[in-house]
């Protein structure tokens, strides 16, 4: 006979087959945790091409005198002395009275004094009947004098002077100046670099889509607003709904955009996928990471939409960001916790929350917190139409996106929100002035029967005595 087995105890190890219990991150707790998780990215170089809206690292400094070279101003010609001028052969010492043909730009010759304008000289003969050059056309007493028309080196910039100061977001003038100062690349703050990859078996992405069918709504928006977020989106990849299929593109580089062979040779920082973030057979997003060896960092949000939202951490450094399938949760969960990811990992600061007066009274929905694209009205935020599930056309139209807290809101209540990538920043609520108090009436007035006016309620009892 067999001694019954001991009953488990309280520190036993679940089974392995035990699904985890996980509380939800709440909306700041997720938010926070994105921006906690990332460090920023090192500075390096970058192609001049590539350096346009980037945040300058390094001084850009003169690496030789600007120009290095004297040069001519004007077309026309390198004199030496008082004309009329013998022509010498471009580029020859000047002698006095000799000059050469030259154009803007041009290497001043040796002995050369000053440049004459092609419309201040005419080309005529001397007492020999030999070309010579004499003053002539729209010429002014004088002219040229001594330096005229002629820009020497160094006039610019000297060598090793600073052109540009670390901190600068880079402008193209800034670039076209960095060019002549020699440089082919500078150094800017790390940017993150962000793969998509797109699943769906059942996804379109042109023509209507018939029953079964959808269109493809991240293709036409999600590498844009990824780019307003700043993210620098390299990669586009699409998928469909098998284990395989994920697995490989979480390993794999993927496929790059069309006419982006240079930036997709970056390896990516943040892969960002759409869908899949699910608990059924059909979602791999979780079983993909833990295949790969990474770590979950957010594992769902208490919000709605967007509560399907995951984060991830592979043992490379990468970060993985679950997107929801539903276009606008998708939205959602970008804003909660891609926004802060690629701030963190971009030298950003954390993306602002402003608090707006509510236009509606909001019922509770206890455990979570509800995003709802608004529209201002009137300088109050009420929640804009057309925002159920898979709808967009609400946040096509909205303002900003408004962070209902479980409790509810009541009319005029202030509650959070965020600004939308592509819109205009939340505007902060005006404050009300006190009025001042107007002063003492004096004794024998007409109104010295009246109470003062002062702030708040008035005690009428004061007329009964």
């Amino acid at each position: 006979m067999t001694a019954p087995s001991d009953p488990p105890s309280a520190d036993a190890a679940p089974e392995a087959d035990a699904p985890a219990r996980h509380l939800a991150h709440t909306w700041e707790e997720a938010r926070q945790a994105a921006f906690d998780c990332a460090s920023p990215i090192p500075p390096g170089p970058v192609p001049l091409h590539d350096a346009l809206g980037r945040t300058l690292a390094a001084d850009i400094t003169a690496l030789q005198d600007m120009p290095h070279y004297a040069s001519s101003a004007m077309d026309g010609w390198a004199v030496n002395g008082a004309g009329p001028w013998i022509l010498a052969d471009p580029g020859q010492r000047l002698a006095p009275h000799q000059a050469s043909v030259i154009v803007t730009g041009g290497l001043i010759p040796p002995g050369a004094k000053a440049v004459l304008r092609s419309e201040s000289g005419v080309m005529s003969t001397d007492e020999e009947g030999l070309p010579v050059l004499a003053l002539g056309g729209t010429a002014r007493p004088g002219e040229p004098r001594n330096g005229q028309h002629i820009r020497n080196a160094g006039e610019e910039a000297t060598a090793g002077e600073v052109l540009v100061k670390a901190g600068a977001t880079l402008n193209p003038a800034q670039l076209a100046l960095a060019a002549l100062a020699g440089y082919d690349d500078v150094e800017v703050l790390g940017k993150p670099v962000v793969k998509l990859v797109l699943t769906g078996a059942e996804v379109v992405d042109h023509g209507l889509p018939v029953p079964g069918q959808v269109r493809d709504t991240f293709g036409p928006q999600l590498a844009s607003v990824v780019e307003m977020l700043g993210g620098l989106c390299t990669e586009q990849l699409r998928i469909g709904d098998s284990y395989g299929e994920w697995l490989a593109a979480l390993e794999d580089a993927g496929d790059a955009i069309p006419g982006d062979a240079a930036a997709s040779a970056l390896p990516p920082d943040v892969v960002i996928t759409t869908g899949g973030t699910g608990r059924s057979g059909t979602d791999h997003f979780r079983r993909a990471v833990a295949e790969l060896g990474g770590r979950l960092v957010i594992d769902g949000v208490a919000m709605r939409p967007g509560h399907p939202a995951v984060l991830a951490e592979l043992p490379d450094g990468r970060f993985v960001l679950g997107l929801p399938g539903n276009p606008l949760a998708a939205m959602m969960a970008l804003s909660t916790v891609g926004a802060p990811l690629l701030a963190a990992l971009g030298h950003g600061a954390m993306p602002p929350v402003r608090d707006v007066p509510c236009g509606t009274m909001i019922d509770p929905d206890p455990g979570r917190a509800r995003l709802m694209p608004f529209r201002l009205l009137y300088g109050m935020a009420s929640p804009a139409q057309h925002t159920g599930p898979g709808m967009m056309r609400g946040l096509a139209s909205a303002d900003g996106v408004m962070v209902v807290p479980p409790h509810g809101v009541q009319l005029g209540e202030m509650v959070p929100a965020f600004a939308l990538p592509w819109g205009p920043d939340i505007p902060e609520p005006k404050k009300t002035e006190s009025k001042p108090k107007a002063p003492a009436r004096k004794a024998g007035s007409r109104s010295a029967g009246k109470p003062a006016a002062q702030d708040g309620p008035v005690d009428w009892s004061a007329l009964l005595d």
